[in-house]
């Protein structure tokens, strides 16, 4: 893991400039995310092939269909439920609009809290940190736990919209609840600076409040929202639902 780019790859730098003169040439209106966003907000750089992209449902075609018609890339529409990818060589573009759980779909609102920066030379806006940490905190399993890079956004990043991220959560606000004590267990000096109380007695209220209501009837396994693997035999052993398809 690193703090500063590799300035010696030539290679991919002239792939990031080049895909984001692409990008914008296109006209579509898209938001960098990633391990760039995740260098912006934290200063830690990792080598990567790929740059990851987050725009509407509504423009990823215009996207596709530019690159198409550019010589050297290769488009794909690798998941209509939320992902498409430009390749060119061994470097790609992954183009999101969604998340693998259908939970973080991109809309309008995405774009209202953008950063906009220069990367590679190249004017772009960047994903807000609370949208990057809303999508980290559901990769939970055990070939990816972005819970590192959520808590070092958390450390690193100043002005967080604490009630965004709140609303951005509150239907899943557990998984919250668990990255805040990780935060406390793994960072104790620095707690009581970066995570408001409000927020934690918040939390702490509603965990508290499950024991208070009744039996849920229907048994859930929500794991699946954060390990599509892992927690295969819940569903196809066990009987838990995940998704349940059932008129009231």
């Amino acid at each position: 893991m690193k703090t500063c780019p590799d300035e010696t790859n030539q290679e991919a730098h002239a792939f990031y400039q080049e895909a984001l003169h692409h990008l914008n040439a296109s006209g579509a209106d898209y938001m960098l995310g990633g391990a760039f966003a995740m260098f912006f907000y934290t200063g830690i750089y990792r080598d990567t092939k790929d740059l990851d992209i987050f725009c509407k449902w509504t423009e990823y075609p215009k996207i596709l269909q530019y690159f198409s018609a550019q010589p050297g890339y290769r488009v794909e529409l690798t998941d209509v439920r939320w992902l498409a990818k430009v390749y060119k060589g061994d470097y790609f573009i992954d183009i999101i609009f969604d998340t693998v759980n259908n939970i973080c779909r991109v809309d309008d609102t995405w774009y209202q809290h953008t950063v906009t920066t220069t990367f590679e030379g190249v004017s772009v806006k960047l994903m807000a940190p609370e949208e990057l940490v809303w999508c980290k905190i559901y990769v939970q399993n055990r070939e990816r736990f972005d819970g590192a890079d959520v808590n070092h956004i958390l450390l690193r990043h100043k002005n967080f919209d604490w009630r965004r991220l709140l609303f951005r959560l509150d239907q899943h606000w557990h998984l919250l609840l668990a990255q805040l004590l990780m935060f406390q267990f793994v960072y104790p000096a620095d707690y009581p600076d970066v995570i408001p109380r409000w927020l934690f007695d918040e939390l702490m209220d509603r965990a508290r409040q499950q024991y208070e209501l009744p039996r849920a009837v229907e048994r859930v396994c929500r794991g699946p929202f954060i390990d599509q693997t892992q927690y295969e035999i819940d569903i196809k052993v066990w009987d838990y639902k995940a998704y349940t398809i059932k008129t009231v």
